[in-house]
């Protein structure tokens, strides 16, 4: 989970992009500058557009956790947008 401490820093997105719905894979290219949580285990990552995602050996699952799946859980405005 992310923490904050401003909420005026913050601006509530709709989920009308495929970056918000869509989870990525070890290696995938990242679509958008953010922080994103794996599915299975909630571990979070920082990740920069254009750059991949960790491999596949950056973290391990149980079975029961299932594949490592990167979601998007905040995106960082890196182009004042």
């Amino acid at each position: 989970m992310s923490w904050y401490i401003d909420t005026s820093n913050l601006t509530k997105a709709v989920a009308d992009k495929a970056h918000w719905t869509n989870s990525y894979g070890p290696g995938s290219e990242v679509p958008v500058s953010g922080i994103y949580r794996c599915i299975g285990c909630k571990k979070e990552i920082t990740s920069n557009a254009g750059d991949p995602f960790p491999p596949q050996n950056h973290h391990q699952h149980t079975t029961s956790q299932g594949a490592v799946k990167w979601k998007l859980n905040v995106r960082t405005n890196t182009n004042e947008d």
